[in-house]
């Protein structure tokens, strides 16, 4: 079993920055994957970033390429992502997911089996 817990959502104004991290715990990370997801109100969650623990491989929502970063610190077992130029369409709760590396660029929220309580970002316009 993987526990996840996220920290660093918050409000934040249009073009501002913000970081969020996930801490993992119960598992050696080395063969799963952690990445972010977000969910507005009334609708589907919506994959943001995944990054593969072992290779480092990065992957990226169209949405979101260019602007946010995910990177991890092994020794912490945390996951981070920079959140650069933010929008209000960012605006969502952020979760922190993970699965088991089988594949890469995994964008179902379904296929992943672990979740973190969730993160309220929001960006002012």
């Amino acid at each position: 079993q993987v526990q996840l817990v996220e920290s660093g959502g918050g409000l934040v104004q249009t073009g501002g920055s913000l970081r969020l991290s996930c801490t993992a715990s119960g598992r050696t990370m080395d063969s799963y994957v952690l990445g972010w997801f977000r969910q507005d109100p009334g609708k589907e969650r919506e994959f943001v970033a995944e990054l593969d623990w072992n290779g480092g491989y990065t992957y990226y929502s169209d949405s979101v390429k260019g602007r946010f970063i995910i990177s991890r610190d092994s020794a912490k077992n945390t996951v981070y992502l920079q959140m650069n130029s933010l929008k209000p369409e960012d605006t969502a709760v952020y979760y922190c997911s993970g699965r088991l590396s089988y594949g890469l660029y995994v964008t179902n929220p379904d296929e992943w089996s672990y979740w973190g309580q969730g993160t309220q970002v929001t960006v002012s316009s």
